[in-house]
C-alpha cells in the first residue's frame, strides 16, 4: 500500500512540476509582451499600424490572464496536496 501512495505522490509531483513550468513560461511570455506595450502613443494618421500593434499586444495580454490565474491556483492546490501527502506519510511512519 505504501508503494501505491508513494507512486501516486510521485505522479502528483510530476504533474505539479509540469503545471508550474507551463505557468512560468506563460508569465515570462506575458512579461515580454508587456515590455513591448507603450503607456502612451502620439500617432498621426500615417502611423495607425502602430496603434493596431499596441491593441493586439493588449488583447494578447488580456487573453493570457485567465490561463495564468487558473494555472497558478492549480499549481498551489497541487503543492498543498503534495505537502499534505508527504506529511501524512511522515506521520504514518513515525
Amino acid at each position: 500500500m505504501d508503494d501505491l501512495h508513494s507512486g501516486m505522490l510521485f505522479y502528483v509531483m510530476v504533474a505539479w512540476g509540469a503545471i508550474t513550468a507551463t505557468l512560468a513560461v506563460l508569465v515570462i511570455y506575458r512579461a515580454t509582451l508587456s515590455s513591448r506595450e507603450d503607456d502612451q502613443l502620439f500617432l498621426d494618421d500615417a502611423e495607425q499600424h502602430m496603434a493596431l500593434e499596441q491593441r493586439q499586444i493588449i488583447m494578447r495580454c488580456e487573453r493570457l490572464k485567465r490561463p495564468i490565474v487558473t494555472l497558478a491556483v492549480l499549481s498551489g492546490t497541487l503543492l498543498l496536496a503534495v505537502a499534505g501527502a508527504w506529511l501524512y506519510q511522515g506521520f504514518k511512519s513515525f
